[in-house]
């Protein structure tokens, strides 16, 4: 990163301990609003500038709600935390008033065909997008102590919205998870020989709290990369998590190989993982608890995709064509 203004607003987040993947987003909202304004300083600009190119989103590049609110709270923590020249409360801006797509679903053939397709060497953290309703990055970072075998649950630290939560595992797919568990031990072993390593990346709370835990066992990844790579921050040699672009690809390749038409993602996985556990009799505060939803009103829009139709309601067609 050549500027040094945008050098100086990351290790502010550093700072505050935000995730990389906040720091990332954050910090691409704040170079685009720049751009957008010819490269102006924003310490030279304000609530107009901010007005204008959060009305831009909408009107030229047709963002949706959460896009939108995503973009103005970048720019909010900028004024307030960065420049120290909060922005006004009552901003006057296009609000986004794109709807929100249905969720696409599998249906349980579709997904019995997608994975006898998968990659072998993915298809046990795959597994856990459909099988737990986890997000790809939920289940990217899970460390080998997040796996409850006596309880079959797996603990989810610090997911949207930093909550904690603990959602269910299928038994079936606890020995590959102790295979899995085997392959990270070897590679710690091999790792621990090498005076470079530094162990595995850990919050800086929790580093400061367990110093011993970085060469842990527990601590390491559940699917760790295959190679070793420099910490950007630290600049230490670590052993990371896959890569979640592996999961996206293998997911898009193995249904367009299976032919199917609908758009599957790693979260058409989660969503069918929902839709599924409600046709099966579960009740939607059950849901709600295991994909980690504040309010019951997200968890209700798999209500809508069920496969009675709409709401449940029995087309009058099916009626006269008995």
């Amino acid at each position: 990163m050549k500027s040094m203004f945008m050098q100086m607003v990351v290790q502010h987040m550093r700072n505050r301990r935000y995730a990389k993947r906040s720091i990332q987003l954050y910090s691409g909202w704040i170079i685009s609003y720049i751009r957008f304004h010819n490269t102006k300083h924003p310490a030279d600009m304000g609530d107009k500038e901010v007005e204008l190119f959060l009305s831009h989103l909408v009107n030229k590049k047709n963002v949706a709600p959460a896009t939108q609110a995503s973009a103005l709270n970048a720019l909010a923590f900028l004024y307030r935390d960065v420049l120290e020249k909060p922005l006004s409360l009552s901003l006057d801006f296009v609000t986004s008033r794109r709807q929100a797509k249905l969720p696409v679903v599998l249906t349980q053939d579709e997904v019995v065909a997608l994975f006898a397709q998968l990659p072998a060497h993915l298809k046990l953290p795959i597994s856990l997008l459909y099988g737990s309703g986890l997000r790809l990055m939920e289940a990217v970072r899970l460390r080998v102590k997040d796996i409850d075998f006596d309880y079959n649950a797996i603990r989810i630290w610090d997911g949207k919205g930093g909550k904690h939560r603990v959602v269910t595992l299928a038994a079936e797919l606890k020995p590959g998870l102790t295979r899995q568990i085997s392959v990270v031990e070897t590679y710690l072993i091999a790792d621990l020989d090498n005076p470079s390593y530094q162990g595995v990346y850990l919050p800086h709370r929790l580093r400061v709290k367990y110093q011993n835990a970085p060469k842990e066992l527990g601590w390491h990844y559940l699917f760790p990369s295959s190679r070793l790579s420099i910490d950007p921050e630290s600049k230490k040699v670590r052993r990371h998590h896959i890569d979640e672009s592996s999961i996206q690809k293998a997911i898009r390749n193995t249904a367009n190989a299976c032919g199917l038409k609908k758009k599957v993602t790693p979260h058409t996985l989660r969503h069918s993982f929902a839709t599924h556990l409600l046709q099966s009799g579960a009740d939607i505060r059950t849901v709600q608890t295991q994909l980690g939803h504040s309010d019951v009103k997200t968890t209700q829009i798999y209500t809508h995709v069920l496969q009675q139709g709409a709401q449940g309601v029995v087309s009058p067609l099916s009626r006269v064509l008995k």
